[in-house]
């Protein structure tokens, strides 16, 4: 699983790692923003939150069936159930339980944690988020796997080469 704050590199790698030969779960979010923009709506997530956010669980849990079915032994993701309630909190928006609920009953094995980085950051007509907004959510992000009991290993700033690499070797070496 690839986490952290918006433009901070995962889709990148993730692409890398498919590129490689692995089964890859690319990030749904845009896609769901991509279609509400073509329905007139600009930013679902911003104009209804909870919507956008069931949307993405159920997008999310089809992700982790489709994993679970595979014949393949490894398995990437690019963010997960708990980047769901992660936003929301960011948000300061309500929410119902099953969100946390869903994050508790779907796991990863590990969690590959991409910190904020100025230097590749970009907005786009899906990125709506200034870099000092990326850098507050990824802490939003950090506390909702923590507080699942998550381990987050760190991924450093580097190449996408050579950062898909590092996942790759850290893999070889604790797995």
């Amino acid at each position: 699983m690839l986490i952290g704050g918006p433009g901070t590199g995962k889709s990148s790698v993730l692409k890398q790692l498919k590129h490689s030969g692995f089964f890859c779960m690319e990030e749904i979010s845009r896609e769901i923003t991509i279609k509400a923009q073509k329905k007139g709506i600009d930013q679902l997530f911003l104009k209804e939150p909870i919507l956008f956010s069931k949307l993405l669980l159920q997008g999310r849990k089809e992700q982790h069936q489709r994993a679970s079915d595979t014949t393949h032994n490894l398995v990437f993701f690019d963010r997960g159930l708990p980047d769901i309630h992660a936003y929301l909190d960011y948000t300061k928006e309500k929410y119902p339980s099953y969100f946390k609920e869903s994050s508790k009953k779907y796991n990863y094995d590990y969690v590959f944690h991409f910190r904020p980085w100025k230097e590749i950051f970009i907005t786009d007509s899906e990125r709506y988020e200034s870099f000092e907004e990326a850098k507050v959510i990824d802490t939003y992000l950090e506390k909702s796997y923590k507080d699942l009991n998550y381990s987050l290993i760190e991924v450093p700033f580097d190449t996408v080469e050579n950062r898909s690499n590092f996942i790759l070797n850290w893999l070889k070496k604790n797995v």
